[in-house]
């Protein structure tokens, strides 16, 4: 065959990819093709495809692969702003994007440059799961897949993009990425499908009700980011890719900026004086740290903690924080989760992480008892004991309890632990600890209301007091409120440089 010959049947084989009828197919349920997606994700002409001919040797049960040539995913590498990827969009128009044998073993390959190349690792799932007609070869396909994820866990970001349905063993794949995006009324993600939950059950439950996006984000927890529109989603993606380093051996990308000094007035009208009383946390860290940096993390999750990127002084940041307004900022078994689960990553990718606390401490009652808080509970402790990033933790308010353990003491390991000087610190607040202190003498008051008022006057100011803390050194600083950008700033640029070296052990033992 002459080359021209050959150059024809390339073209002729690289256009039968792009089937006209199935682009029709998949736009018709108001979706977008699996090379769109690439496209729009990617910088321009930066993608380059790898595999494209590969099909399926498997053509029982009706299956005919020639007319499905890729085998329903697209996989390859490209840059985004510049920065390299690798990446792989499933192609539902095509089988129902289902997995088999080579569709498997292209996304297997396309991990595995990710991790030798040390660069982010994006999937786009829109799959209706293993291919039945390939039996064990889809099952195993899954298996290598997890395989290498694992492999490459903690050494390259790894972001999973939910635009279609990811069922059964699909969902796996996600559940094992660091990142999980989903698009409202178009993504699913679900183990058991509704028509086997009904013949077991006889419930009757639709896709979305069972695993929509906004179930994985405001119950289960699973989605990291939800966005309305698929284009919204993808440039998501790229924002958090932002914040984050090509791989492990590689520091956050920094970005100019200015006014580390500036003062921070507003956050004395922001922070009420008053113990009880609620504020939004997010107002704070806006006010603290680098503007229109903000970029939180499950923000529909266990409300009352917040797990944001930001930035300070252009140095990339994790913050882990109390929202008070939701549960009066307690830790209970979902944000305990969530905020351990943060610290980890943020630990895995040299990201400093810097606490802004105000909690009474953990959630008490049975309901949390009985759904594991101490299990739960510990996950935090085990995060921020094991991370070895800059630490720095700033007590607004107060900080009880295990919840002052967890996020506060400096012999968990804690870099710099600082205060303002209305900050409480102790095992309770001061209304329970008098009221078991002083039982005695309330019992035998002639005015108990005003001995109680009295010693819990008392109490705040000795015992409770971050004076009394730094006395026994807990407390590296205790600042003006309007310092706060200024000095957090200046204590994280001091430790950039951190080193710590590892104990010689295979892993520890998270409490999972």
């Amino acid at each position: 065959m002459s080359l021209e010959k050959q150059i024809k049947k390339l073209n002729e084989e690289t256009s039968a990819l792009n089937n006209p009828e199935l682009i029709a197919k998949q736009r018709q349920k108001g979706k977008l093709t699996a090379r769109e997606r690439i496209d729009i994700l990617l910088d321009k002409d930066s993608f380059v495809e790898l595999n494209p001919f590969a099909q399926s040797r498997f053509n029982d049960f009706g299956m005919d692969q020639k007319k499905f040539p890729g085998d329903a995913v697209v996989s390859g590498f490209g840059k985004i702003n510049n920065r390299q990827v690798c990446v792989y969009s499933q192609d539902f128009s095509k089988i129902g994007g289902s997995l088999g044998e080579m569709h498997g073993q292209k996304i297997i390959n396309a991990i595995k440059m990710a991790r030798q190349t040390g660069c982010p690792m994006i999937g786009i799932i829109d799959s209706g799961g293993a291919r039945i007609q390939e039996g064990i070869a889809s099952l195993d396909g899954y298996a290598g897949i997890f395989r290498e994820m694992v492999k490459a866990s903690g050494i390259i970001p790894q972001i999973s993009i939910i635009l279609g349905p990811s069922a059964g063993g699909a969902s796996y794949a996600p559940g094992l990425s660091d990142f999980i995006f989903m698009v409202e009324g178009i993504s699913q993600m679900y183990i058991t499908g509704p028509e086997v939950i009904k013949s077991v059950t006889g419930e009757s439950i639709s896709f979305n009700d069972l695993g929509g996006a906004s179930v994985h984000a405001l119950k289960s927890g699973c989605a990291h980011f939800i966005s309305q529109t698929e284009n919204e989603c993808l440039e998501s993606v790229k924002k958090v890719l932002d914040y984050l380093p090509q791989n492990n051996l590689e520091n956050p990308p920094a970005k100019n900026s200015s006014g580390t000094d500036n003062l921070c007035p507003r956050l004395l009208e922001i922070v009420p004086q008053e113990e009880g009383k609620g504020y939004d946390m997010k107002e704070v860290i806006k006010e603290i740290f680098d503007p229109d940096s903000f970029f939180e993390v499950q923000a529909g999750f266990a409300p009352n903690s917040i797990a944001a990127f930001a930035r300070l002084g252009g140095q990339t940041v994790g913050i882990a924080a109390n929202q008070t307004k939701s549960m009066a900022g307690t830790l209970d078994v979902n944000s305990s989760d969530k905020i351990a689960r943060f610290v980890r990553l943020c630990d895995t990718f040299n990201i400093p992480i810097i606490n802004l606390i105000d909690t009474p401490g953990y959630l008490p009652g049975t309901d949390q008892e009985h759904k594991g808080i101490i299990r739960h509970g510990a996950k935090i402790l085990y995060a921020y004991a094991e991370a070895s990033v800059p630490k720095i933790s700033l007590i607004l308010r107060k900080a009880f309890g295990g919840a002052y353990i967890a996020l506060a003491s400096k012999e968990l390991g804690y870099d710099k632990v600082i205060a303002w000087p209305s900050a409480q610190i102790g095992v309770m607040g001061p209304k329970q600890a008098v009221k078991i202190i002083f039982h005695r003498e309330l019992e035998n008051s002639k005015d108990p209301i005003e001995l109680e008022k009295e010693k819990i006057l008392e109490l705040s100011e000795t015992f409770l007091s971050p004076w009394q803390a730094a006395k026994l050194g807990k407390l590296d600083l205790i600042i003006n409120p309007q310092e706060t950008r200024s000095v957090l700033f200046k204590l994280l640029e001091s430790m950039l440089n951190k080193r710590e070296s590892k104990a010689p052990r295979k892993h520890g033992n998270i409490p999972l």
